[in-house]
């Protein structure tokens, strides 16, 4: 893991050197430019995970109809639905990929902004708040972080208002991530708060995409 804290830190430095030469000396656009990088790299993940989201919930009616056939056989149920799944080129496990690649270079990032040198301190200051400050009195970060995770998961879960478990998670998500992004230091809550902006933006963008082969495949 000190690899990639290394790695990261590094990283973020160069990437602070191309904001200062293009005129944003700034570490919150280093931040920024890091963020949409990650993102950039994760978005085929991105788009298989709303791919394998979207076959799952037109498949909803027959695997309703499954679990209702074999109520009193649930492992004969389960057999079943796995090989639908099969069949139809879905992998349950597809929306938690996206998560489970970021968590590591999350907590390379928390590591690295642990003990952060911002410098003389007047880069670090970043629109209404200092990088280097952790004390931020509107908790504005935590607020933006609640807000910008609740779309996001809105949009990955279109479903989300109607299946139970998904509408904890709807409204859990949001006050587990303020309350992350209140405790943790600004830059990673900076880093959150832009990562669920460029994943709503690139969410609505795949869900048109989606929309489009859906209706070419209907068509066809």
């Amino acid at each position: 893991m000190s690899y990639i804290v290394g790695w990261m830190t590094y990283f973020l430095n160069s990437l602070f050197q191309f904001a200062s030469m293009i005129g944003l000396p700034y570490w919150g656009v280093a931040i920024i430019l890091l963020t949409v990088i990650i993102k950039m790299v994760l978005y085929p993940l991105q788009l298989k995970q709303m791919r394998s989201m979207r076959k799952m919930m037109d498949l909803q009616p027959r695997i309703k109809e499954l679990q209702q056939r074999h109520k009193d056989q649930p492992q004969k149920g389960n057999a079943e639905m796995m090989e639908m799944y099969k069949k139809n080129n879905v992998n349950p496990a597809a929306g938690c990929l996206p998560m489970l690649v970021q968590l590591p270079v999350f907590w390379a990032l928390y590591r690295a902004f642990l003990n952060f040198d911002y410098g003389d301190g007047s880069s670090a200051y970043f629109i209404w708040f200092s990088l280097a400050d952790p004390h931020d009195p509107l908790y504005l970060l935590p607020i933006l972080a609640a807000g910008t995770t609740y779309l996001q998961t809105k949009l990955s879960s279109p479903n989300a208002g109607t299946d139970p478990t998904q509408r904890i998670m709807l409204y859990a998500m949001p006050l587990m991530f303020a309350w992350i992004t209140a405790t943790v230091p600004p830059g990673l809550g900076l880093y959150w708060v832009v990562m669920n902006l460029v994943t709503i933006l690139q969410l609505l963008f795949i869900n048109r995409i989606l929309t489009k082969e859906k209706e070419s495949a209907g068509k066809a």
